[in-house]
């Protein structure tokens, strides 16, 4: 089986991470994504992945009444550093070499991001977690991966979710919810239909990188995506 891409960059959200509890970690769910990812590298592929922190603190708007909310945001890239180092673990279990890049210096437990060293890490073909965020409070983990998407030179930020693809309303509360196979970018900003927050939407379309969002948790959905099969929806 051939790949359709060459660098692929994914985003994980934190409550990828905490599986049907949503908060915490759901091992099984985690060790499941570990092996998807070490398929999709041993067809060849660059895989860089953008963690979230929510299943751990999620800053912004959710952080508690009157918590400051630069704090609350430092709290939240810590967390995905966490994470980081959870799914690093788990990839390196099963013998797929992983290194961990961060906005900000950890440096007892991870590098600090710099460009080229991202390159050298696909170059030695190991995948590559960005943690941290962007580094700067404001802005959230899906700007973060639409930012590292760009600076890794992706063909497609891929973005794992619960949910198997966009629909018009929130297919956990409304029956007839119906789900899109492909959007534009602009009829995403249009319509407000939060596949990302706006400025990763953005960001996106002026880079020209097309934005895949499927159900993670679904069997294969991941090695079926990367080798051309239609999964989820495309944002294009």
């Amino acid at each position: 089986m051939k790949s359709r891409y060459k660098r692929v960059c994914i985003k994980l959200s934190g409550e990828v991470f905490a599986g049907k509890p949503g908060f915490g970690f759901d091992h099984e769910v985690i060790d499941t994504l570990a092996r998807q990812i070490k398929r999709i590298c041993g067809l060849g592929v660059r895989v860089g992945l953008v963690v979230g922190g929510g299943n751990i603190f999620r800053g912004g708007g959710s952080a508690p009444e009157g918590m400051d909310r630069v704090a609350g945001d430092h709290m939240g890239m810590l967390a995905t550093v966490i994470n980081a180092i959870y799914l690093q673990d788990s990839l390196e279990r099963i013998d797929l070499e992983t290194r961990v890049l961060t906005a900000f210096e950890v440096r007892a437990i991870a590098e600090p991001y710099i460009k080229r060293r991202m390159v050298r890490h696909f170059e030695k073909r190991r995948a590559v977690i960005f943690a941290g965020g962007t580094g700067n409070p404001f802005f959230t983990t899906d700007t973060a991966a639409a930012l590292r998407a760009s600076e890794m030179s992706a063909e497609i930020l891929i973005k794992g979710t619960k949910v198997d693809g966009v629909y018009d309303k929130d297919p956990m509360l409304h029956t007839d919810a119906r789900r899109f196979d492909k959007l534009s970018y602009q009829e995403v900003l249009g319509r407000d239909l939060r596949v990302m927050d706006a400025t990763a939407v953005a960001f996106c379309k002026d880079n020209r990188i097309p934005i895949l969002v499927l159900n993670i948790e679904q069997k294969d959905s991941l090695y079926d995506a990367i080798t051309g099969k239609d999964v989820g929806t495309l944002v294009s």
